[in-house]
């Protein structure tokens, strides 16, 4: 590549740097008060406190990828990033007008694939897709699905803590979200027991995980569902540990653990869990011997 050429595309570079800081500048102003609503109920709600993680690790992935976005060939779609950008602002006002703070926070995502596509282009944003669809789980749940998952969680995280402790021995009888120890010891599933927070953090890390690891798509897509049923598995594991160390120590330490330690405990466990997962994908995924052609592998029965 010549000087020139060089020159040439450091100076384009400049310039769309330049763009996309005044394009950001303009969207952080335009949202800034759904980012500042946002951040507060970070601080304020357990169930989405781990959003706040998802802006940070989405700088991280981007910096991680610099390479392959900076090997991207830059073609702005006008086509495609305007309209977009025009439906995340119509959405906005409907949302503004219609107090719905849920599709003005999915609105400020949206105006954010806009700006890909309208300053970067396709291939960029094809690159990136896994990145921007992230972003989607920094939002909290709208309200009304909110409600309608979390008392079904509630629900299966209390039948299936009874089922374990019934499994190990214990004497326990269910009343609703209640649990009854020894028939005289109450031990209540409060809504803020229900396992969302819990959810809602492991599939952020599922979703870290499927993004860094090397697997087929399908994989990394069971991995992130599967990510449901590991929250629920470990809240109700989490319930169970509760309810033993009140019939075995006190109510007092049982409550101690399970809100200062068990929540701590249980991101690890989920992790493993996820770990174990993909091991097992992997030892039942029959490799593909075109695949081994392709690196210039031959394989030999």
């Amino acid at each position: 590549m010549t000087t020139s050429c060089i020159d040439k595309r450091r100076r384009d570079l400049s310039g769309l740097v330049a763009a996309v800081l005044v394009l950001a500048a303009v969207v952080a102003w335009s949202y800034w008060p759904v980012m500042r609503q946002l951040f507060r109920e970070w601080q304020t709600d357990d169930d989405y406190s781990a959003g706040q993680l998802v802006p940070i690790v989405t700088v991280f992935l981007v910096w991680r990828d610099r390479k392959i976005f900076g090997g991207c060939a830059l073609k702005p779609c006008w086509w495609a990033g305007i309209p977009i950008l025009l439906f995340a602002a119509c959405a906005r006002i409907y949302g503004l007008l219609g107090l719905y703070e849920s599709i003005e926070r999915y609105s400020m995502v949206v105006a954010i694939v806009g700006l890909v596509l309208l300053v970067a282009g396709w291939q960029l944003f094809r690159k990136s897709l896994w990145i921007l669809l992230f972003l989607f789980l920094m939002i909290p749940l709208p309200g009304q699905i909110h409600n309608i998952i979390g008392g079904p969680l509630r629900g299966l995280a209390t039948s299936g803590s009874v089922f374990l402790l019934e499994a190990f021995g214990a004497r326990v009888g269910q009343q609703g979200n209640v649990m009854m120890l020894n028939g005289n010891i109450p031990l209540a599933v409060a809504e803020a027991c229900s396992g969302l927070r819990m959810l809602m953090a492991f599939i952020i890390v599922a979703a870290f995980i499927a993004y860094m690891v090397k697997r087929s798509r399908v994989q990394k897509a069971i991995l992130l569902l599967s990510s449901v049923a590991v929250g629920v598995m470990c809240n109700i594991i989490r319930i169970f540990a509760t309810a033993i160390l009140v019939l075995l120590v006190s109510t007092e330490f049982a409550e101690k653990f399970f809100h200062d330690f068990a929540g701590l405990v249980m991101m690890p466990i989920a992790v493993l869990l996820m770990f174990a997962e993909l091991w097992i994908m992997n030892k039942l995924t029959i490799p593909d011997p075109s695949e081994g052609k392709r690196n210039g592998v031959v394989t030999h029965a």
